[in-house]
């Protein structure tokens, strides 16, 4: 099973081998209410650890997605720009927002796994 990892943020990254898929957590899809928008970065470019990798517009705000680590991206799931409301009803299955093959494993290192996440989560609702 893969590894999934958490920022303080809410974004989570899915890790299989060199690869990760990167969305926002269910807390932070219903922080922003009905997604009606999602900008994702292209295919081939560099992200930075905590740099804006894509952006989410929902009815209530608009909201950066930071990449958990640094990478590059290597798929976007395109299937955000016609039905965005995906993010809202599975985000961490069919509303991923990027795949990124990682460039320094070790940054996982600085993030949460899904007990820390809880815990975390328990000092911001």
């Amino acid at each position: 099973m893969p590894a999934t990892h958490y920022t303080k943020s809410h974004e989570y990254i899915r890790v299989e081998g060199e690869t990760g898929v990167v969305g926002i957590t269910d807390f932070a899809q219903a922080q922003l209410g009905d997604v009606v928008f999602v900008e994702l970065p292209p295919v081939g470019q560099s992200l930075s650890k905590g740099t804006e990798a894509a952006t989410v517009e929902s009815v209530k705000a608009a909201a950066e997605v930071n990449a958990p680590v640094s990478g590059t991206v290597i798929d976007v799931n395109s299937a955000l720009g016609d039905k965005p409301g995906l993010v809202n009803e599975d985000p961490s299955g069919t509303g991923w927002f990027l795949k990124i093959k990682l460039t320094d494993a070790a940054e996982l290192d600085s993030l949460m796994d899904e007990n820390a996440y809880r815990e975390f989560l328990k000092t911001v609702s």
